[in-house]
């Protein structure tokens, strides 16, 4: 099973963290959840939102495409990088991965 690594992030891991043995078939969002690092995700993992946004740094090519609906909402994500991916919808292939969780997200209900 792959590794993923979350490289330091002030407010939600300020170590960082590696995961070892990644379950393949999952989203990243509910790896990342499953073991402690509190991603945001106010649509409930539905792709309806941009706040589980995160940086793909390596591994990027071993998820599938995003979907239009993705790609659509990445455009309006804080930090947009070409290998930005929600992660709720960024499934766990059989490659390591090493990923960045931006700084800030717009989450609209929690901000009001």
């Amino acid at each position: 099973m792959p590794k993923i690594t979350v490289l330091p992030h002030e407010g939600i891991a300020p170590e960082g963290k590696i995961i070892e043995n990644a379950p393949v078939g999952e989203s990243i969002c509910r790896v990342l959840l499953a073991n402690g690092i509190e991603m945001e995700h106010a649509c409930e993992m539905v792709c309806a939102c941009t706040t589980c946004h995160v940086v793909v740094k390596e591994g990027f090519d071993s998820l599938e495409d995003a979907t239009d609906d993705e790609e659509d909402l990445l455009d309006k994500a804080w930090g947009l990088k070409p290998n930005s991916r929600l992660s709720c919808q960024a499934i766990v292939s059989d490659e390591d991965l090493v990923i960045e969780i931006p700084k800030y997200t717009i989450n609209h209900a929690k901000e009001g």
